[in-house]
């Protein structure tokens, strides 16, 4: 085990004083504070990331999603679109809105947002020393409009992502559609699914453009097909953009604590570090999280079992 991961629990010290020190500074003072606290969830060659996501029973505005990431010294995210959109300043949610109206109101605001907040964003987290490697925006759906899947594209640019991410369609038609985007941006689409993954059901859109991808879910793959998905990631590697690490059980079943569902982690994890594959392996929180935790404390404890893994 590398020495950055024995002082895991000083490095959590550091970065909670941190994160309490900062709890009413400005985003820039922030960022500025938690310069001495640089995580790093590089795991002897192997990019460990977070969803953010995880933290979803938790406050979750940028900024506290970031004070999150430092706590559990993680260095590269896959950033949901709600709160980069808030923090870019999306209109917020009236009561009573209907689905229709918020959808108009959205698309108007992205059509005309303005990428500079994106980019602040990116520095916030960069200067903290956490990496954005992908964003999962709610602005790639058949109802979004071409406007709102330009500024999707354009402010996972800014964000400096390596691809965005999306549930992947059952229309093939949306696929290309989003493929022929991306081509036109030079960014990535990771495919995400669930229970209705098989080894063959990212064929069509992977046959569709170079810029369609893979973001696959270890334990939605091993629930839905109760089988392992290594020989699935041995086919397709150079063509999945990141992983989600989760603990599922066969035939459908629970997301488990780690190592105690079917979903073989440390086994993908060793076959990443053996074959240096460079995707990130993505943390995400899905498992019943005890009454005397929280969800920080959870994302620890699964950051421990790959560094263990990989040790």
């Amino acid at each position: 085990m590398k020495e950055q991961d024995i002082s895991r629990r000083k490095f959590i010290g550091t970065a909670a004083i941190a994160a309490a020190g900062v709890a009413f500074t400005s985003k820039l003072g922030l960022a500025k504070s938690l310069l001495q606290a640089k995580p790093n969830s590089k795991i002897n060659g192997v990019q460990i990331g977070v969803i953010t996501y995880s933290f979803r029973s938790m406050p979750s505005s940028a900024e506290q999603l970031l004070q999150y990431c430092l706590q559990c010294n993680i260095n590269a995210i896959e950033l949901m679109g709600d709160a980069a959109e808030a923090f870019a300043g999306a209109p917020a949610r009236v009561t009573g809105e209907s689905y229709a109206d918020r959808a108009k109101k959205m698309a108007d605001w992205r059509a005309g947002a303005s990428m500079d907040k994106f980019k602040e964003l990116r520095k916030l987290y960069n200067d903290a020393g956490v990496t954005i490697y992908a964003w999962k925006p709610n602005a790639l759906g058949k109802r979004n409009t071409d406007a709102e899947i330009d500024y999707a594209f354009n402010a996972g640019k800014a964000l400096g992502v390596t691809h965005v991410t999306v549930e992947l369609p059952d229309d093939s038609d949306q696929t290309k559609r989003l493929g022929e985007f991306a081509e036109k941006h030079k960014i990535h689409v990771g495919y995400h699914a669930h229970l209705q993954a098989t080894p063959t059901l990212w064929d069509n859109a992977l046959s569709q453009s170079q810029w369609n991808a893979i973001n696959l879910d270890i334990g939605h793959y091993t629930a839905g097909t109760s089988s392992s998905p290594v020989p699935f990631i041995l086919k397709n590697h150079d063509r999945i953009m990141s992983m989600h690490l989760k603990d599922r059980k066969y035939h459908d079943g629970p997301n488990m604590p780690w190592g105690q569902g079917d979903t073989p982690i440390a086994e993908v994890l060793k076959l990443m570090q053996k074959n240096k594959y460079k995707m990130p392996a993505t943390i995400e929180l899905e498992y019943d999280i005890p009454k005397d935790s929280d969800a920080v404390k959870e994302v620890i404890k699964c950051r421990e079992f790959a560094v263990k893994a990989l040790s």
